[in-house]
């Protein structure tokens, strides 16, 4: 038993372990694994921590895309309605144009009616002034036959004016 390596491999870890309690390597190993899970329970919980900011901001983020969402849509709805406005005010406005250029036009016509009428009548009070003149100039004779003639194309004048 003396002479088998194992034996003399256990004597050897025995008495090592026995030094290395004697040395407090247990303790140090211990301080530094406490140290270790300490560090690492700290790295776990900074990570926890960053998790929920992490989620806070993508929260934030979240309410401000929805809010800005919100917003374009707004705009969007807004412009559609301003748009529909623009367009019923240019249409209105045109029709506006159309009516006050016809009402133009229509008084322009009516003007030039009656002055075409006005014209044609002076025309035709001339036409029969001069016939009759003509007619009486030629059937009738002297002082008597100008009296008429006079009468004649005043009244004649005041009429048809």
């Amino acid at each position: 038993m003396f002479f088998d390596p194992e034996t003399w491999v256990a004597v050897a870890f025995v008495i090592l372990m026995i030094v290395f309690g004697y040395l407090g390597v247990f303790k140090s190993a211990m301080t530094a694994l406490d140290h270790r899970a300490a560090r690492i329970k700290a790295e776990l919980d900074d990570a926890a921590r960053l998790k929920q900011e992490a989620a806070k901001v993508l929260a934030d983020y979240k309410a401000r895309s929805a809010t800005a969402e919100r917003e374009a849509a707004d705009i969007i709805a807004n412009a559609k309605a301003e748009a529909e406005r623009i367009a019923a005010d240019a249409k209105a406005k045109m029709e506006d144009f159309v009516a006050r250029r016809t009402k133009t036009a229509e008084s322009k016509i009516a003007l030039a009616e009656a002055q075409a009428l006005a014209d044609v009548r002076a025309a035709a009070a001339e036409a029969a002034v001069q016939a009759a003149s003509t007619i009486l100039s030629q059937s009738v004779k002297g002082q008597v036959a100008d009296d008429l003639l006079a009468k004649g194309i005043n009244e004649v004048r005041q009429k048809l004016n």
